[in-house]
C-alpha cells in the first residue's frame, strides 16, 4: 500500500507543481513577480532578527526591516503597475514609510546609548 501511494505522489507532482504556479516557470514569470517574491524575501530575511528581549529595541529593528520591504514593494509597483490610483498609493507609502525608517532609525540609536 506504501508504494501506491508513493507512486501517486511521485507521479501527482509535477501536475500539482504546474498548477501551484498556474503553469509558469520562474523563467516566465513576469518581472513584476520575480521582483515582487524578491522584495518579500528580503523583507523576511531582514526582519528575522535577534531579538534581544528589549521591546523597544526589538520592535523598531523589526519595523524598519518592514517597512522597507513596503518601500520595495511600493517601487516594483511603480515600475510595473498601470491603474493610476494605485501607482499614487504607492508613491505616498514610500514618502510615508521613507520617513518613519528615519524616524525609527533614530529611535533605536537613542535607545543604544
Amino acid at each position: 500500500m506504501r508504494h501506491l501511494i508513493l507512486a501517486a505522489l511521485l507521479f501527482a507532482t509535477p501536475a500539482l507543481a504546474q498548477h501551484a504556479g498556474h503553469g509558469a516557470t520562474p523563467a516566465q514569470e513576469p518581472a513584476s513577480t520575480r521582483e515582487f517574491r524578491d522584495a518579500n524575501n528580503r523583507m523576511h530575511a531582514a526582519m528575522a532578527i535577534p531579538f534581544t528581549g528589549n521591546a523597544d529595541r526589538d520592535f523598531l529593528a523589526g519595523m524598519i526591516a518592514h517597512h522597507q520591504g513596503a518601500i520595495d514593494m511600493a517601487r516594483v509597483e511603480l515600475r510595473h503597475g498601470t491603474d493610476a490610483q494605485t501607482r499614487a498609493l504607492a508613491q505616498a507609502i514610500i514618502t510615508a514609510q521613507e520617513a518613519e525608517i528615519l524616524q525609527m532609525r533614530a529611535m533605536l540609536a537613542r535607545l543604544s546609548r
